[in-house]
Order: C-alpha cells, then sequence, then structure tokens
C-alpha cells in the first residue's frame, strides 16, 4: 500500500503565497494620494476600456492590480453588495470599511481553500467630509488588510515606488501636486509616463451625493505640464 503524498500545511501556504505575489508583481503599479480636496487614484495603464479604477458606491472607489479578470469579478461582488446594502437599510450604511472586511473574508477564503489564490490587490477608498476622515484600505491576496493613512502603493514593486512617492509629497497637496508626485513615483528615473499611459480617477470632497470623476487625457496632460 502506497502512502499519501503529504505536504505540511506551512508549505502549502508558503507556495500560495509565493505564487500569488510573483503575479500580482508582474502587473503595473496603483498608487493612491490623499489631496486637500479628494482622493485620487492613479495608474499606469494605457487601456481606455479595461479600468483599474472604478466607482463602487456615492463617495467609494474600487482599485485593483494583477490579474483583471480577478479582480473585476471582486469589483461587481462589492457593487452588489453595496447596492443592496443601500437599498434594504440605507445609503448611508454603506462604507469602505465594511466592504474591506467582505472584500477579506472573501479573499481568504480563496487562499485558505482553493488550489489557486487569487493573483490580485486590491483597494477600497472612502472620501470623508476632511482629509483625516478619508479611508484607504488595502487588501492583499490573502485577505490581510491594511489601514493605510495619506497614500498607499499597489502592485508591481511597491517599496521602491513608495520610497520614491514619499520624499514627493507634502501633509496635504493640491491636486496638480498629487498628480506629479504619483506619475514620478511610477514612472521611476529612467523613464517617462505621458497621460495616454495612464488612468486617472479622483474621489472629490463634494456636497453632491456621488463622488467619483475620471481625470480625462487633456486635464491629465494639463496637470502634469
Amino acid at each position: 500500500m502506497t502512502m499519501p503524498y503529504y505536504v505540511a500545511p506551512e508549505q502549502v501556504m508558503k507556495d500560495r503565497a509565493d505564487y500569488a505575489r510573483k503575479g500580482i508583481a508582474q502587473g503595473r503599479s496603483l498608487v493612491a494620494i490623499t489631496y486637500d480636496d479628494g482622493i485620487l487614484l492613479c495608474a499606469e495603464n494605457p487601456s481606455n476600456t479595461l479600468h483599474k479604477v472604478s466607482e463602487i458606491y456615492d463617495r467609494i472607489a474600487f482599485a485593483g492590480v494583477g490579474r483583471y479578470s480577478e479582480f473585476e469579478s471582486l469589483r461587481i461582488l462589492g457593487v452588489r453588495q453595496a447596492d443592496v446594502k443601500g437599498f434594504t437599510y440605507s445609503r448611508e450604511d454603506v462604507d469602505a470599511r465594511s466592504l474591506a472586511n467582505a472584500y477579506a473574508q472573501t479573499l481568504h477564503q480563496i487562499f485558505t481553500h482553493e488550489m489557486k489564490p487569487m493573483e490580485v490587490e486590491i483597494l477600497v477608498a472612502e472620501v470623508g467630509v476632511r482629509p483625516d476622515t478619508d479611508q484607504l484600505f488595502r487588501i492583499r491576496y490573502d485577505g490581510f488588510v491594511i489601514d493605510e493613512h495619506g497614500s498607499s502603493v499597489l502592485g508591481g514593486d511597491p517599496d521602491t515606488i513608495a520610497d520614491r512617492l514619499e520624499p514627493n509629497l507634502a501633509e496635504t497637496p493640491d491636486l496638480g501636486s498629487a498628480v506629479r508626485a504619483a506619475v514620478d513615483a511610477l514612472a521611476g528615473p529612467d523613464r517617462t509616463l505621458a497621460a495616454g499611459d495612464l488612468e486617472a480617477a479622483m474621489l472629490v470632497r463634494t456636497d453632491e451625493r456621488r463622488a467619483f470623476r475620471r481625470l480625462p487625457e487633456e486635464r491629465l496632460t494639463e496637470l502634469l505640464g
């Protein structure tokens, strides 16, 4: 009788984590920055149709890096959950923290029980009435939630990009400064990113119900200039 093949649980988790990290690192990065009038979400993405940054609800945005089909399915899941909760209870009951927790549970369940983990890292952002009330929740492939403050970097080489971002980031920058700092950090010293290479959107600190706005290429070119 042959003995069943055994792999230690620690090794299984390590192999899954390595697999997910390698997949995420191959994708292009994304930067989120809190500025004086809202939250900027800027990603290296030349596609006009495959969006990394999208609206989930009134004042909440979603951003993802890694395998597009996987974080797109997570975005749709979040939109449905937010709509159901807002319709069942109140629109004010839908917040970034509860959505981040729901995403964390889903990703953790897949990471621990499925053969292949999701090769994604996502961000849930909610704009507040003041910069100190903005919320940025980064959720890793294994469901670990990180509460970010001021800025967040996803995908690619996040440590290197964060190191480039920090010196150029004022405490409460305006939109133009935030865009230039984000693009310089994404590009690095050896490249130049034009507006056509980027996808950018913002959550505007406004009295209107919906806060999500996309930055068109013409406006990005103006801000970068």
